[in-house]
């Protein structure tokens, strides 16, 4: 063998191909088939179950807000558990988005090493703290250090949807507004994490090119460490959003008390999906009725699931930075 100037070249060794090699790729091609084959299995063991109870379903399942499934009577829409889920969890977000960017901007750009390395281990055990410790916390301690906030919100912004006083009284700490704030607290260390990771990555000869040509540390983290680890941010939001969907236990303790939301508004109270399924968990008895409350769960696996791929279809790098 020979390069084009006629130089031989060193015979090419064969490649061998050892047993560990073998069993390696293997165990790793099982292992990624097993969790697919997983996800499917969950949608069509929720589909079988959930196309009985459908078919039997008096009422409409989209835009009913009823979920009865006693009495020997089936009449239940998801409605309302679309809406308190939906916006429990967006309004979360829209709290713990910015909170996290502060946090992973002030550890990777602000913060000294010695301080960086502590509070960062902080941070990250909040995803440590058990849910019913949030919905216990959020229930006692903290629905009540909003209800200023709340009834201030309602008395000079009551002309906003969002901030009318539905069904729930404020003073019962039972509301949307509270149950958003926790699931944003519970949302900060995995929102934090990811975008701690991201823009540690952002290229040192940047930042020194940045500051050489006399930009400001603000400056310097508009142009190249926000621009850089902007789809790696966002991934890591639309994660705590799929996180805050199918939070069940602090969500449930928080608006257990509360009734059915009559508007859309964040002084509601109400189910989301997961809760709602949580509370009758002990009524799993029949299946028509069961197959209710799975109807119910396959709606919210296909939502986590779509907010799931969406991010990772930005980690992936498809949301191109300017």
């Amino acid at each position: 063998m020979s390069d084009p100037l006629g130089n031989s070249l060193p015979a090419r060794r064969p490649t061998v191909r050892r047993p560990g090699d073998t069993i390696f790729q293997f165990l790793t091609t099982a292992s990624g088939l097993a969790i697919v084959l997983s996800i499917v299995l969950i949608g069509v063991f929720l589909l079988l179950k959930a196309v009985p109870s459908l078919a039997a379903d008096q009422a409409n399942f989209l835009l009913s807000p009823n979920f009865v499934t006693t009495g020997g009577k089936l009449a239940f829409g998801i409605r309302d558990l679309f809406v308190v889920t939906v916006l429990s969890s967006v309004f979360a977000l829209v709290i713990a988005m910015p909170v996290a960017m502060g946090i992973a901007l002030f550890l990777t750009q602000y913060a000294p090493r010695q301080l960086a390395r502590p509070f960062a281990y902080i941070v990250d055990l909040l995803a440590a703290v058990p849910s019913v410790v949030f919905g216990l916390w959020g229930i006692k301690v903290f629905g009540p250090v909003l209800e200023p906030l709340e009834r201030w919100l309602n008395g000079n912004l009551g002309w906003f949807p969002l901030f009318a006083n539905g069904n729930v009284s404020i003073s019962g700490g039972g509301t949307i507004f509270t149950a958003g704030v926790v699931l944003a607290v519970m949302l900060l260390p995995i929102i934090t994490s990811v975008s701690r990771e991201v823009f540690q990555q952002t290229p040192t000869m940047q930042i020194e090119g940045a500051l050489a040509l006399g930009a400001t540390r603000w400056e310097m983290i508009r142009t190249t460490v926000i621009p850089f680890g902007r789809s790696g941010y966002i991934a890591a939001s639309m994660l705590g959003l799929g996180r805050a969907l199918g939070e069940t236990v602090a969500v449930l303790i928080i608006l257990r008390s509360a009734p059915e939301p009559s508007r859309i508004s964040l002084f509601d109270g109400g189910y989301t999906f997961a809760s709602k399924i949580a509370s009758a968990a002990s009524e799993f008895t029949e299946a028509l009725p069961t197959g209710a409350y799975i109807s119910a769960g396959l709606v919210l696996f296909v939502l986590t699931f779509v907010v799931n791929a969406i991010a990772r279809w930005i980690a992936g790098g498809r949301v191109h930075r300017p």
